[in-house]
């Protein structure tokens, strides 16, 4: 039945449960088979059997079968295996010493090192709250010792730890491709410059920013027994392995070598090998592995179910068709289609994280997209980019909350947000740079798979 006070009812209701706590994925099932009994009642229940008859249950039945018969989520447990067990290996504590002598001359040299071993890793792993973690476990310390102002320590990792999002081979474009349809591949090329383009502005700010105050990231002392040629080794041993894998595998799917199924096979593979090499591979860890990856996976997998019922019913009693004609009604340009869409996006990213922002509410949008003349991959860049923030703006601002977890009382947490602000400002203006120049997200695609036609 058509109700759209009831779908609007659905959604603010949603929004409350997971403001005051309830899992995530979990609260989308309850609600969606909740308010599909009620939408898809059609009489009376006079005997048990009826109860059951509702069609919301074969619904739930057969989102649940798509989602396990999806091949693009075959990928999910695999990069997710792979970013584990190049965690477990300690192959990012080698990463980030190199890098860090490295980068010795350099204003904010250990900040810098933060920041590219987050982007190499949360490349190989996708999991923010694992980069954050380990990075506060492992670069904090370091740069504290060093003397590193606390607010600029943790606004280098908080930034850094998002990037996994956005740069391929990125979980959360995966999820996207599957919600909206569009090929992985296309969204991976148009990511790659994005991506560079946003790391590259976070260690341009970082130079600036000690080179104008050096106070706040003193050079550190330097280890003069090891050579120039011993430093450039450690770092080729450390760096260039991953770095190679992480290419292979992201170049077999641009290159159309491979799906991102298979891809992330030969990662997952690649991963073992690495910590083979470096014999950091044990039973034990491969054990914690192959758990955390079957946990996360299962929640991946359950929120899809949830979000598809979820939305399978929203629109049903007609969520969708007010939000679309209250926008039609409003005779936006594009441009101004695009400035309300990114800025609800971004407002929504105050209380909510990625995955909700993602699975619930860029959908609504979606179907607009042909009326407003906007390109699909064009959209997904800048929302990818927009969910950057939803990590990084309070008074959620996950990352944060990941970095204090780990740190406790080491640092206050308003220091943390304090060291995200300018993050977000660059966030904000690389998303202003890319809608002004189109090319930065499109050209990679276009020149690899030809220009997309609609």
């Amino acid at each position: 039945m058509t109700n759209p006070e009831v779908a609007i009812l659905m959604l603010s209701l949603f929004i409350v449960l997971v403001l005051l706590g309830f899992p995530i994925a979990f609260t989308l099932l309850a609600m969606g088979v909740g308010f599909g009994y009620y939408a898809y009642y059609s009489g009376p229940l006079e005997s048990v059997s009826d109860i059951f008859s509702n069609q919301i249950f074969y619904l739930l039945n057969q989102n649940t079968y798509s989602v396990m018969e999806n091949d693009t989520l075959v990928a999910i447990p695999l990069f997710l295996f792979m970013g584990y067990v190049v965690e477990r290996a300690n192959i990012v504590n080698r990463l980030f010493s190199s890098l860090q002598l490295a980068a010795r001359n350099l204003p904010g040299s250990m900040a810098i090192a933060a920041l590219i071993t987050c982007a190499v890793f949360s490349t190989a792993s996708g999991i923010v709250g694992a980069v954050v973690t380990l990075m506060g476990l492992l670069a904090f310390p370091a740069m504290t010792e060093a003397n590193y102002r606390k607010d600029f320590s943790s606004g280098v990792i908080c930034a850094g730890g998002t990037l996994g999002i956005l740069i391929p081979p990125s979980i959360m474009l995966i999820v996207y491709a599957a919600i909206a349809e569009l090929s992985p591949l296309r969204l991976y090329a148009a990511a790659v410059f994005p991506g560079l383009l946003l790391a590259g502005m976070y260690i341009i700010y970082v130079i600036t920013r000690v080179w104008i105050n050096p106070s706040i990231a003193p050079k550190p002392a330097v280890d003069q027994s090891m050579s120039r040629g011993q430093i450039y080794f450690q770092l080729l041993i450390s760096f260039v392995p991953l770095t190679i894998l992480i290419m292979l595998v992201l170049g077999s799917i641009l290159g159309g070598l491979a799906t991102p199924a298979e891809a992330a096979a030969m990662g997952a593979l690649g991963g073992l090998v690495l910590a083979a090499l470096y014999r950091s591979l044990s039973w034990t860890k491969l054990k914690e592995s192959v758990f955390l990856t079957a946990k996360a996976t299962a929640m991946v997998c359950w929120m899809f179910v949830g979000s598809w019922t979820f939305a399978s019913v929203f629109s049903y009693l007609g969520g969708h068709d007010v939000i679309e004609h209250w926008v039609l009604a409003m005779e936006l340009e594009p441009w101004q289609f695009l400035v309300m869409v990114q800025l609800i996006i971004f407002l929504l990213g105050w209380p909510l994280e990625w995955s909700e922002i993602l699975i619930i509410f860029v959908p609504i949008f979606l179907p607009m997209l042909d009326t407003f003349g906007v390109n699909p991959y064009f959209f997904a860049m800048l929302v990818a980019l927009n969910l950057q923030t939803s990590f990084l703006t309070p008074p959620m601002a996950m990352s944060a909350y990941y970095l204090k977890g780990v740190l406790k009382d080491e640092i206050e947490l308003m220091q943390i947000f304090k060291g995200i602000m300018p993050y977000l400002g660059i966030v904000i203006f690389c998303m202003v740079l890319m809608y002004l120049f189109p090319g930065i997200a499109l050209w990679l695609p276009d020149q690899l798979f030809g220009e997309y036609i609609p």
